[in-house]
């Protein structure tokens, strides 16, 4: 998004929960008063990411966070999880029809990558809006129809590529690396330690970490600047996988790709 946005491209979040069920995850920042002002900290993490980034804006759903399966946030009946379905559909589709993207990228499923309730509720509600919003008949009244022309997965699991690329950076920094945490969570699961290989695009981003890494470090309360996945310099990763990956889930455009390519682009076949 840094990369679009640097780029002269409008790029939007839409951000459905406030983040208020969420633990603090940063020891530094794990204090009394931290945790008992949770969601106004994560509205200003949010806005400090958000200007890191370079978005040229935010839309709030405004749901409460869903937290963890088993919580008793997870039970809050105003909580993005428990949202009628149709209602947060039509949110989105609003949202869609005042900013007339091109291109949507949302979360995967969930069951290759991380599993939160509300991260599988953004990814039930995206293609549902994707076909609402381009159809006159569903919800008349949010404004015009507008059809986006293609949806793209994330966080549908680290490819082997990926994998294969990052393990050496941890054993030449003579850690343990996350990596083998992560596959022994996916075993727990019942999952192959390596998820099947659905990348279809991937985009060169070498240009763009700092920006990342300073988008990630903004989530104070969630992102521990001594982390494992913060660990590897920006250097380093630039030289061996200086890639963000994306699968193309719907598209409306004619194929442009020769078969066995990736995309390089996420406008590709757009424009």
């Amino acid at each position: 998004m840094a990369k679009y946005a640097a780029a002269g491209v409008r790029t939007v979040l839409v951000s459905c929960t406030g983040g208020e069920a969420g633990e603090v995850l940063n020891k530094a920042m794990d204090t009394p008063d931290v945790v008992a002002n949770l969601a106004a900290m994560r509205a200003e993490e949010l806005k400090a990411s958000v200007a890191r980034i370079g978005y040229s804006a935010v839309h709030l759903l405004g749901y409460h966070d869903s937290g963890m399966p088993g919580t008793h946030w997870n039970q809050r009946p105003d909580n993005f999880h428990n949202a009628p379905l149709e209602d947060a559909v039509g949110k989105l589709v609003a949202i869609i029809r005042a900013e007339r993207p091109q291109v949507i990228v949302t979360y995967a499923d969930g069951r290759a990558g991380y599993a939160h309730p509300d991260h599988v509720r953004v990814h039930e509600i995206s293609g549902p809006a994707f076909d609402a919003a381009g159809d006159a008949t569903r919800y008349p009244e949010l404004g015009e129809s507008w059809q986006p022309l293609k949806l793209y997965y994330v966080g549908g699991g680290m490819s082997a590529r990926r994998m294969q690329a990052l393990m050496p950076l941890y054993e030449a920094l003579g850690e343990e690396s996350p990596l083998a945490r992560w596959q022994a969570r996916r075993r727990e699961r019942g999952l192959p330690e390596i998820p099947p290989d659905t990348v279809t695009t991937r985009i060169d981003v070498g240009d763009f970490l700092g920006a990342r890494r300073a988008a990630l470090l903004a989530h104070r309360t969630q992102i521990d600047p001594e982390g494992a996945w913060l660990r590897i310099p920006d250097d380093a990763l630039r030289t061996a996988f200086p890639w963000d990956e994306y699968e193309l889930a719907r598209s409306l455009v004619d194929n442009y790709v020769p078969e066995g390519e990736l995309e390089e682009d996420l406008f590709a076949g757009v424009c």
